[in-house]
């Protein structure tokens, strides 16, 4: 019986009854079915038999080098990411430095307005912090200083923004706060301050802050309301001095 049916293997054809075997390379492996698998090992999309050892040396060689500058700019971009953090933040404390704060208000500031929602500014003083330096040292103001910024970071929400603005001055962006809302949180931290007395070698030592609340109006701009916070809060520090 004649048999001419047909079927393909690999890139040859294997005609069934006394057809010749399909031509094979020495990398090709024939199955037990007669298929024929054909090697495709390739670099770079050129297949390895047409390589020179040379050639496939040089490629794999520079294969090696662009993984190790892709490796190299993966570090490089995350020192930049600690660089550009380490600016941002103050040297001594877990907040923001001035120009970062400045720079977070002018944004919060675009957003308000733009999208018409109430925006406050809190500016705070360490009372008599002078004092502090003169009678018990620097260690003991940066303990004193240290203590404010916990207390300020522990008691403000995820999307306020704190930063220290020099020296014992520190200042909070109260996004969606109206005026009401910003002195209360002004308030709130002031209590959390003077009743929690800050350990210096062993003894406590109470500490009062001054603070300054107001609202940020459209035409506003970033250093102008620092300006007119800064004012808020020498007017609470005169008059907390004469009401003590």
């Amino acid at each position: 019986m004649k048999i001419d049916e047909k079927r393909p293997v690999g890139r040859a054809t294997l005609r069934a009854g006394n057809a010749a075997a399909p031509e094979t390379a020495p990398s090709d492996v024939v199955g037990v079915d007669g298929r024929v698998i054909k090697d495709t090992t390739s670099i770079m999309g050129i297949p390895e038999q047409e390589l020179t050892p040379n050639v496939r040396t040089a490629i794999m060689a520079l294969m090696g080098e662009v993984d190790k500058m892709r490796k190299e700019m993966r570090a490089v971009r995350e020192r930049l990411r600690s660089a550009e953090a380490l600016a941002d933040h103050d040297a001594l404390l877990p907040l923001l430095n001035r120009r970062a704060f400045v720079r977070e208000l002018s944004t919060a500031m675009s957003y308000a307005k733009r999208y018409d929602t109430p925006l406050s500014l809190l500016y705070i003083d360490i009372d008599g912090f002078k004092a502090i330096n003169d009678t018990y040292g620097h260690a003991a103001g940066d303990a004193v200083l240290n203590d404010v910024a916990r207390k300020i970071i522990a008691h403000i929400r995820e999307s306020d923004i704190a930063g220290r603005l020099g020296g014992d001055e520190f200042g909070i962006i109260l996004p969606h706060a109206a005026e009401k809302s910003a002195r209360a949180k002004a308030s709130s931290i002031s209590s959390v301050v003077s009743r929690d007395p800050v350990l210096l070698e062993g003894q406590s030592m109470g500490v009062t802050i001054s603070i300054g609340s107001v609202m940020i109006g459209p035409d506003d701009e970033a250093e102008g309301a620092l300006s007119r916070a800064d004012k808020a809060m020498y007017t609470a520090k005169r008059f907390s001095r004469q009401t003590h």
